[in-house]
C-alpha cells in the first residue's frame, strides 16, 4: 500500500477532527503525540475512549498542509520519496587490474594501423614493380618501432603486457617479411617482380595479415587471448 494512504488511515484511526469541545477536554487526560520519533506540538485528547488531535498541528509536523473550505477540509500529505533504482554493479564497479587499460588499447590500435600502412607500402612495391628508392622502408620500420615502444610503455595491466608480446611478435614477422621482399626486389627476383600472384601465394604475408586482424579484434574487445597466427 502507498505510504501516504497508510499514514492517512493511521490519521483516520486516531479520529482526527478540527477541534474538540473544550469542556470535554478539560475533564480528560491530555497525552503527547510522537510521530516517527518526533514529538508533535499538539496534544492528544481522549473523549469517550477515542483519541483526537489538532489537524493543523499534525499537518505541520509531517510536512503536509490543510485547507479549510465551507463544505470540506482538505489534508494534503507529502509524496513519498521514490525508491532508488538498484545500482548497476557492472557500471559502478571499477575496471579490474587484469583488464586492458584504455590508454594501452588506444596506443596498440594506432600501432596496428601503422603496421598495416607499412605492409601496404611494401605490397605496392611488388604489385607495381616500382624500384625501391630512398629511405622510406627504413622510415616505416623506425616509425612503427617507435609506436610499439610507446604502446609497451603504456602497458599497465597483466593483459596489456600479454598483448604487447603479440604486438612485438607481429612487428618481428613484418620486419622479416619486409626485408625479404625488398631484398628480392632489389635483386630483381622474377618470382617477386613478375609473378602477378606473388602476394596471393605469399604464406608469410598471409600469416602477418591474419595476425593483424586477430590483434585488432582482440585489443578492441579489451580481453586478451592468444592465436596461433601470431606465433
Amino acid at each position: 500500500m502507498n505510504p501516504s494512504r497508510k499514514f492517512l488511515l493511521f490519521l483516520l484511526g486516531l479520529g482526527i477532527i478540527l477541534s474538540v469541545c473544550e469542556t470535554v477536554a478539560q475533564d480528560k487526560p491530555i497525552r503527547t503525540l510522537v510521530v516517527n520519533g518526533r514529538t508533535v506540538d499538539t496534544a492528544v485528547v481522549e473523549v469517550e475512549g477515542r483519541s483526537y488531535v489538532d489537524i493543523e498541528g499534525l499537518a505541520q509536523i509531517i510536512g503536509g498542509s490543510v485547507n479549510f473550505e465551507p463544505n470540506q477540509i482538505t489534508l494534503t500529505l507529502p509524496e513519498p520519496a521514490p525508491a532508488a533504482a538498484p545500482a548497476d554493479a557492472s557500471a559502478a564497479a571499477p575496471p579490474s587490474a587484469d583488464d586492458m587499460s584504455k590508454q594501452f588499447q588506444q596506443l596498440a590500435v594506432f600501432t596496428l594501423a601503422e603496421m598495416r600502412e607499412w605492409r601496404g607500402a611494401i605490397s605496392a612495391v611488388v604489385t607495381s614493380g616500382a624500384p625501391v628508392v630512398g629511405t622510406w622502408p627504413d622510415d616505416y620500420h623506425d616509425r612503427v618501432g617507435n609506436d610499439l615502444l610507446q604502446a609497451t610503455l603504456g602497458a599497465s595491466t597483466v593483459q596489456d603486457n600479454q598483448a604487447v608480446q603479440l604486438l612485438q611478435q607481429e612487428y618481428a614477422l613484418l620486419t622479416d617479411w619486409a626485408n625479404q621482399v625488398l631484398s628480392e626486389r632489389k635483386a630483381l627476383d622474377a618470382a617477386r617482380s613478375i609473378d602477378p600472384n606473388a602476394l596471393q601465394n605469399d604464406q608469410a604475408l598471409a600469416k602477418i595479415s591474419k595476425c593483424g586482424q586477430f590483434l585488432s579484434s582482440m585489443i578492441v574487445g579489451g580481453n586478451f587471448y592468444d592465436d596461433s597466427s601470431c606465433q
